[in-house]
């Protein structure tokens, strides 16, 4: 039985914006989880950074909490493997998943990410009704913190600050000559190192944001997908969503500088593209995939972390995790 935490979810959704947009001005980048590990398979070590940020603040959970193994839905592991493996086909498919179109696609109003979220979240609706059913009610709504929500918040500030400091010590320093592309724009010459530390500080707190909003929670996504209709339905992730949204909106209206990320490289930020079978076939495999086990890419990596430093449950995160990857590769 889950007991509904809007007040941990939205502060989780309040801070998750603030190292996506991070990301963007220190690299130019979006904070696409999914898009972190497809590059990292294939041996990108800026997706590799990414990945490591949010595992190792899968670990600072786990020790926060005092060594808790992260839960997993009670499913047969043939099943977690054709949830990882759905989910890293239709992620590959369609560019993105709940980081990559919901958070920074929908503050930016593409109308790409648009079209994504509405079909992930369809079939993630439709694959939890008929999967999971037959789960218990709701029970009362904790409107506490939690045993360590605040300290979730209080660790934030260390990646936070590491961030601040690489972007105040690149600003401060003398750059690189700026550099015409093609497209007539400028850019800095990029510096490899600060743009991995940049991955690896703002992935660190993007996982405790989301261990805060507990989106790690497989039991508590497929509740929320279950909508108000059924008995189980947990109306946490909606104030995940209430207070992740405005505030990306606005940071990415009124904050995004000049579209010249300060550690060098070339502004990487879509802008339109086109909408096709390959976006909306993929989005709706990744919400079948999502809705089946609760799980989605950034939730997998922190777990595992989580779940290495415990020493439990390893089995179905690293099982997930190695289907995901296996069905990324096949596009």
């Amino acid at each position: 039985m889950s007991h509904p935490v809007p007040l941990q979810s939205f502060l989780g959704g309040l801070t998750i914006p603030l190292p996506v947009h991070a990301l963007t001005l220190l690299n130019g980048n979006v904070f696409g989880i999914s898009g972190f590990l497809h590059r990292a398979v294939k041996g990108n070590v800026e997706g590799a950074a990414g990945v490591a940020g949010l595992v190792l603040g899968g670990m600072l959970v786990a020790a926060i909490d005092g060594g808790v193994a992260p839960t997993s839905l009670p499913l047969p592991i043939i099943h977690v493997a054709i949830s990882g493996f759905l989910v890293g086909l239709g992620t590959k498919l369609s560019n993105g998943c709940t980081s990559g179109h919901m958070i920074c696609g929908l503050s930016r109003f593409s109308q790409r990410s648009l079209v994504a979220t509405a079909s992930f979240f369809t079939t993630g609706v439709i694959t939890a009704s008929l999967v999971h059913r037959d789960l218990p009610a709701v029970a009362s709504v904790d409107w506490s913190l939690g045993a360590n929500g605040a300290k979730y918040l209080a660790f934030q500030l260390f990646p936070f600050a590491a961030s601040l400091a690489l972007y105040a010590l690149v600003r401060s320093s003398a750059p690189a000559p700026a550099t015409p592309n093609a497209a007539g724009s400028k850019y800095y010459q990029p510096a490899k190192v600060l743009r991995t530390l940049g991955f690896v500080t703002t992935a660190v707190q993007f996982a405790l944001a989301l261990q805060l909003s507990n989106l790690t929670d497989p039991l508590r996504v497929v509740s929320f997908l279950l909508l108000p209709w059924h008995r189980a339905f947990d109306p946490s992730l909606a104030a995940l969503a209430a207070g992740a949204l405005p505030l990306a909106i606005g940071l990415w209206r009124y904050a995004r500088g000049g579209e010249v990320p300060v550690c060098g490289g070339k502004w990487n930020i879509p802008k339109g593209g086109c909408i096709d079978w390959k976006l909306v076939t993929g989005a709706a495999l990744f919400g079948v995939g999502w809705g089946l086990a609760g799980v989605c890419p950034g939730p997998g990596l922190v777990n595992i972390g989580r779940a290495v430093v415990a020493g439990g449950n390893i089995t179905p995160f690293a099982t997930y995790l190695i289907a995901l990857v296996a069905g990324g590769l096949l596009v």
